[in-house]
């Protein structure tokens, strides 16, 4: 399903330039632009949640407490 979105004009010409440099459609250009951003969003999400727990100390043990644990049991079984 199509549909169309608007963009100023300026925006428009970058899409199309990117395009035509890239061998690809102005629909796939910005499927992909939006598909970084989404991805931009959830890191820097991910990254102030990670800066909350830090900030929480008691949190953050529990976290390296949790990951040392993690740590060995990948190497159950396997010779250094």
């Amino acid at each position: 399903m199509a549909t169309q979105l608007r963009v100023n004009e300026s925006t428009h010409s970058v899409i199309r330039k990117l395009a035509n440099e890239c061998g690809e459609s102005m629909q796939s250009i910005v499927e992909k632009a939006v598909e970084r951003y989404k991805r931009e969003l959830f890191l820097e999400s991910l990254s102030q949640d990670f800066k909350r727990l830090r900030e929480n100390k008691e949190a953050w043990d529990e976290e390296i407490e949790e990951r040392r644990l993690w740590e060995n049991t990948l190497l159950d079984g396997v010779q250094k």
